[in-house]
């Protein structure tokens, strides 16, 4: 994606300018990282939007205006309560190596003028020029901020009048960055409990990645550090990656992740790739556009969403055995039925980046206490038509 723009409507957190109405406050019970993300929450204002909406479509009475233009590659975003929206922004390998605009990765905006666009924008955090790469993960507990930052999770304390912040502690190092998915999504609930994901390094755990007929490692030793929740302490610094600290497992990649008015950790799955080209055999290429569905997943502790030895099937609705472990083509259950299924699925290689649940009450009653999910599109597709890229 070489959009750098931050579309109101499209990050759920900046401002959402439905018409006619100004701020609400957050209810309890949301999640303490997108404190006022939530609500809908930004501005102390009411935007005024353009005709186009910022090029985006929206239900009636909903206008949108482009909050931040040229930020460089805009991952994750948190409001403050005061409506400062702070942004990761990440370079690395998705991206070829990209620098981004000088300064720091991440990223405070403020509406000073409450129009709906940030007229003070502000750099901070690890720079290209030192080594950094940004990240994806950010968040708000406890009047600090917390960043992924390369390898990490920092967290910076806030001052009274908002801003960047300056002076990080590390709260957690040495997460994986190697393979398929670096990036560290992360929430934080009101007990402090800080839950990070670490995508798996491989599609489906291949004895060779991503080759046409290679079997699954068996047992996944990735399983060890990757394709999980990982649970630490919030309040605490210093905090080393270990497999020791896995809250659940199965996950292949959950880059939105957030915690439910419920109380309980919430997040988004990524589905795995190549069904069709690495197994030709037993699936047709319309069948990979179509397989397997994006997940929405509620999380216990222990639990496990059955990656790399199960998919979920859309139409049968049901987790299948994959091929790389004795599947054939969505017939076999195997043990994927002790599985835990998802709450919620969605059409094939959307890539469902963003997660919030809304509770406030600026939107009409039937959007109250649902899940809002940001989709970034797909690529596994092909040779059809992608899709993909909205909010639901």
């Amino acid at each position: 994606m070489t959009d750098h723009r931050i579309s109101a409507a499209i990050v759920l957190a900046a401002i959402v300018a439905a018409s006619g109405c100004a701020r609400d406050k957050r209810s309890a019970g949301g999640d303490s990282t997108r404190s006022g993300a939530s609500a809908g929450a930004a501005s102390t204002g009411t935007a005024t939007c353009s005709g186009d909406n910022g090029g985006l479509t929206l239900p009636p009475s909903f206008c949108a205006t482009i909050f931040a233009d040229s930020i460089g590659h805009a991952r994750h975003v948190v409001v403050a309560p005061n409506g400062d929206v702070y942004v990761n922004t990440w370079s690395g390998i998705y991206f070829g190596g990209d620098k981004g605009p000088p300064g720091g990765y991440l990223v405070m905006l403020r509406d000073t003028t409450h129009d709906g666009r940030a007229d003070v924008v502000t750099r901070f955090g690890a720079k290209a020029d030192s080594g950094g790469h940004g990240g994806t993960g950010i968040g708000l507990h406890g009047g600090a901020l917390y960043a992924e930052e390369n390898g990490t999770i920092a967290r910076y304390t806030l001052t009274a009048g908002g801003g960047a912040p300056t002076d990080p502690v590390t709260v957690v190092r040495g997460l994986p960055l190697n393979g398929d998915h670096p990036m560290h999504p992360f929430a934080i609930d009101s007990s402090g409990t800080l839950y990070v994901d670490l995508g798996s390094a491989s599609n489906s755990c291949q004895l060779t990645n991503r080759v046409p007929n290679s079997p699954g490692h068996n047992p996944c030793t990735e399983l060890r550090t990757r394709g999980g929740i990982w649970a630490y302490d919030a309040g605490k610094t210093g905090q080393t990656f270990s497999p020791a600290n896995r809250y659940a497992t199965g996950i292949r990649n959950a880059v939105g992740i957030t915690i439910g008015p419920d109380g309980k950790l919430w997040s988004t799955q990524h589905g795995r790739d190549q069904l069709a080209e690495n197994w030709s055999k037993l699936y047709t290429a319309e069948q990979g556009q179509n397989l397997p569905a994006e997940e929405l997943l509620s999380i216990d502790k222990d639990a496990d969403f059955g990656w790399p030895r199960c998919y979920f099937d859309g139409d049968q609705q049901k987790l299948v055995l994959a091929p790389e472990y004795g599947g054939d083509g969505g017939k076999a259950v195997g043990d994927c039925g002790s599985k835990q299924a998802p709450a919620a699925f969605f059409p094939a290689h959307w890539a469902p980046d963003g997660l919030l649940f809304y509770t406030g009450t600026q939107f009409p009653a039937r959007y109250r206490n649902g899940a809002f999910i940001a989709f970034h599109g797909s690529w596994n597709r092909a040779p059809g038509p992608q899709g993909g890229y909205q909010v639901v």
